[in-house]
C-alpha cells in the first residue's frame, strides 16, 4: 500500500498487497505458485526477494493464455503444493496472480501444510479492508482474512 500524494486515499496494488500480507503474517520465507511462464515467474520471485522475503521454492504453471489462467481449477493447487518444498517455509503463496482462482483451495492447503496460505487476491482484499478500516474477517479466506491481522 502506498500513499497517493494527490489524495488521502491510498493506492493499493496486488503486488504491494502481497508483500504487505506476507509481512503481516510475519513470514520471512515462502513458497510461491504462479500461472505465469517461467521468465515472468522469475521476475515475481525476484520482486519478492528484493522486498527481503526469501523464496524457498516456486512453481511456474506456464499457462500462456489469460482465459486459461482464469479457468484454472483451484482444486489442482493442493497437489501442486504437495509436490513443492514447503516444510521449511513460514507461509505459502498459492497464487501470485489475482486472475488465477485459488480461494476454494486456501483452507484445504492450510490444513494440508499447517502453514498460512495466501494469494494475491486474498492479500489485495485484506489491504483494501485494512485501508478502509473495515473488519478483515472473511470466512474461508485463510489465515490473513481470519480477522486477526
Amino acid at each position: 500500500v502506498t500513499e497517493n500524494n494527490d489524495a488521502a486515499t491510498p493506492i493499493i496494488t496486488s503486488a504491494g498487497a502481497l508483500i504487505d500480507g506476507i509481512r503481516a503474517l510475519g513470514a520471512k520465507r515462502v513458497a510461491v505458485v504462479t500461472p505465469y511462464m517461467k521468465p515472468l515467474t522469475e521476475l515475481v520471485v525476484d520482486y519478492i526477494r528484493h522486498e527481503g522475503i526469501e523464496v524457498a521454492d516456486y512453481r511456474a504453471l506456464e499457462i500462456s493464455d489469460n482465459l486459461a489462467v482464469a479457468a484454472h481449477d483451484p482444486m489442482n493447487l493442493p497437489g501442486i503444493i504437495a509436490s513443492m518444498r514447503t516444510d521449511d517455509v513460514d507461509a505459502i503463496v498459492i497464487s501470485a496472480c489475482v486472475q488465477m482462482p485459488s480461494l476454494n483451495a486456501i483452507t484445504m492447503v492450510e490444513a494440508q501444510t499447517r502453514k498460512p496460505v495466501i494469494s494475491a487476491a486474498v492479500a489485495t482484499t485484506w489491504a483494501m479492508l485494512t485501508a478502509l478500516d473495515l473488519p478483515t474477517r472473511v470466512p474461508g479466506g485463510g489465515t490473513l482474512l481470519s480477522g486477526a491481522y
